[in-house]
């Protein structure tokens, strides 16, 4: 699944073209790389968002195979690190 799309579907951001904007501005990176949109997201990648305030690290536990996911369900796809 592409790493925009897996943002917006595990609730990471709201929508894909903040996650696709975010992608452009080079803040997102997957395992310490920074990433295009098309970038594939494989389970065990540890994605990496930096924010003005600090950065966020996330984990890939499942790729959702649905457009969205409810958010009750967030933990089992993705981890905080």
């Amino acid at each position: 699944m592409r790493v925009d799309k897996w943002l917006s579907a595990v609730n990471v951001v709201k929508r894909r073209t903040i996650a696709t904007d975010m992608l452009k501005s080079g803040v997102v990176m997957i395992n310490d790389i920074k990433a295009k949109a098309s970038k594939d997201v494989k389970i065990g990648d540890k994605v990496t968002i930096e924010y003005l305030k600090g950065a966020k690290h996330y984990e890939v536990l499942q790729i959702p195979t649905t457009k969205t996911i409810p958010k009750s369900q967030k933990e089992e796809y993705v981890k905080e690190l």
